[in-house]
């Protein structure tokens, strides 16, 4: 199995990438085909694909942010069962990540990521792609090490329309596992960094943010 790194939307292997993401994300949570244009180009975004006797069977997408000595996980997609793509993606994107932090002469402090919660969320297929299920996910992420933030979390539509997705968890696998709480101005900046590419956020986004930044910290709690 291969390792590619997508960084043009004319590259093959995007178009085909982008079938998984439309088959399995709801369409909120997909950016427009013509859009990816300029995440692909830059640097501190990471596309990869898994590529096994040709065909395009996993995909992730993640980010090191140096200033906060955080990684972001934006998405991971197992597109075939059976062919161990899961280990693969999960074990690659680390070293990828612990070599970006090693550049920055620092480990890690941990990892963000955002989790479909299967009691609120129960209406999406997922591309009945049985991996890509909200409880399995969650049980292979909580064996991963991540942790779920203790607030109500909401993020703006990736369709550009302003509107509040709900019936996710944000989560943060932090490098030390015995690790109960997260500071809450750590976690308000890399929302505001990481949507600050969406020009149009809700009102209950707003809010939510403003929550965190009058709180000190916020509890990690098992998933």
């Amino acid at each position: 199995m291969d390792y590619n790194r997508i960084t043009s939307i004319t590259d093959p292997l995007f178009a085909d990438m982008y079938e998984l993401l439309k088959t399995v994300f709801p369409p909120e949570e997909v950016l427009a085909f013509d859009l990816w244009k300029e995440p692909l180009e830059d640097p501190s975004i990471r596309v990869f694909v898994a590529v096994h006797e040709g065909e395009v069977v996993g995909t992730t997408e993640y980010r090191y942010y140096k200033d906060l000595n955080v990684g972001m996980t934006d998405f991971t997609i197992i597109g075939r069962e059976g062919i161990g793509v899961g280990r693969f993606l999960a074990t690659k994107r680390a070293a990828d990540l612990q070599a970006l932090a090693q550049e920055n002469n620092k480990q890690m402090a941990g990892m963000f990521a955002e989790i479909y919660d299967p009691y609120r969320v129960d209406d999406h297929g997922f591309g009945g792609v049985k991996p890509m299920d909200p409880f399995v996910r969650r049980e292979v992420l909580s064996h991963l090490g991540y942790k779920r933030l203790n607030f109500p979390y909401v993020h703006p539509s990736w369709q550009l329309d302003g509107t509040a997705v709900s019936g996710l968890d944000l989560c943060f696998m932090p490098a030390d596992y015995e690790q109960t709480e997260l500071n809450a101005s750590l976690i308000a900046t890399f929302l505001k960094t990481y949507y600050a590419v969406l020009p149009e956020k809700p009102d209950a986004w707003v809010e939510m943010i403003e929550q965190l930044d009058a709180k000190e910290s916020v509890e990690l709690l098992a998933i």
